[in-house]
């Protein structure tokens, strides 16, 4: 077989030893601090009732560019269930922002996306529901340390189709 470019044996053997010796040195002397900017975070929630549960589990992380600045990913699985009515399943993903002007106040930008899958009870006579939605939240809130609470609203809110029973909502954050 030839060759395009034909190498000598010797010259391949020195070129990868100073290949790998400099990725050697290169690698020792630096040293990523990626991790240490990562938050962890997210929501637990449970409700019940009068035959009534319902659980989510949503964690998400995000990466802080500067005290201003983070940006993330997030997901959210919550199940529901009412007796002899119907049983849910939500499952989905989100992108977050925030963004602090001052240490105290934090403004936020969140674009979900939710698979809805809903099953009715067959003596109710309504159809069965799988569908994606979208929502796009925009917060503010108060910021003390790991914690922040404020107020979200999303502003593609569907009254039909949404699995929140308004556009407001409160929320309380923790990062580690």
């Amino acid at each position: 077989m030839k060759l395009f470019f034909p190498i000598n044996k010797a010259l391949t053997v020195f070129l990868i030893f100073f290949i790998s010796m400099i990725n050697q040195s290169y690698s020792q002397n630096f040293k990523s601090d990626f991790w240490e900017h990562v938050r962890y975070g997210g929501g637990i929630g449970l409700n019940f009732g009068d035959e009534f549960f319902s659980g989510t589990l949503a964690p998400n992380a995000v990466y802080e560019f500067n005290k201003s600045f983070s940006l993330g990913l997030g997901i959210n699985g919550t199940y529901n269930s009412q007796k002899n009515i119907y049983k849910s399943t939500i499952l989905g993903g989100s992108l977050i922002g925030y963004y602090n002007p001052i240490n105290e106040i934090q403004i936020s930008a969140e674009f979900e996306e939710l698979n809805v899958n809903r099953r009715y009870n067959g003596n109710l006579n309504l159809p069965n529901d799988n569908y994606w939605i979208p929502a796009l939240y925009f917060g503010a809130g108060y910021r003390n340390g790991n914690v922040t609470f404020g107020i979200r609203y999303d502003v593609l809110y569907d009254t039909d189709k949404s699995i929140y029973s308004q556009a407001w909502a409160p929320f309380v954050r923790f990062y580690f």
